[in-house]
């Protein structure tokens, strides 16, 4: 049993093994700063000019509708990959599911699309 979860245990070991390493070199990297960064550090600098005093963003409902539809989408298409794995062994009930699966995927990308939630203002 457990020759079966021993890469996924050499593999979480490494994981957190580097996760850990650059902690620590972060750490010990930030107790060299000086403690007391200059005000300047804090202002927003983009291309070369400085903007000044930040003021409060409001981003548009239009913005996080298209995330969450980033988001929807690519979680659909993760589950596209188990199913081409094992499709071959599904036969033809697997090309039928997986028709349908591409098919509502396709039904939702045009609604979206014809009610403007893609369009960018």
């Amino acid at each position: 049993m457990l020759r079966n979860w021993l890469p996924f245990l050499i593999y979480g070991l490494f994981a957190s093994g580097i996760t850990g390493l650059m902690l620590f070199i972060s750490f010990s990297l930030s107790t060299r700063a000086p403690s007391k960064p200059p005000p300047q550090r804090g202002l927003p600098f983009e291309s070369g000019v400085s903007t000044g005093v930040p003021e409060r963003q409001r981003f548009t409902i239009g913005f996080y509708l298209t995330a969450m539809l980033f988001i929807l989408f690519d979680i659909e298409i993760v589950f596209l990959y188990p199913l081409a794995l094992v499709l071959n062994k599904l036969a033809w009930f697997g090309f039928a599911e997986l028709a349908v699966f591409i098919g509502l995927l396709a039904v939702a990308y045009v609604y979206v699309w014809r009610k403007g939630a893609l369009e960018w203002e």
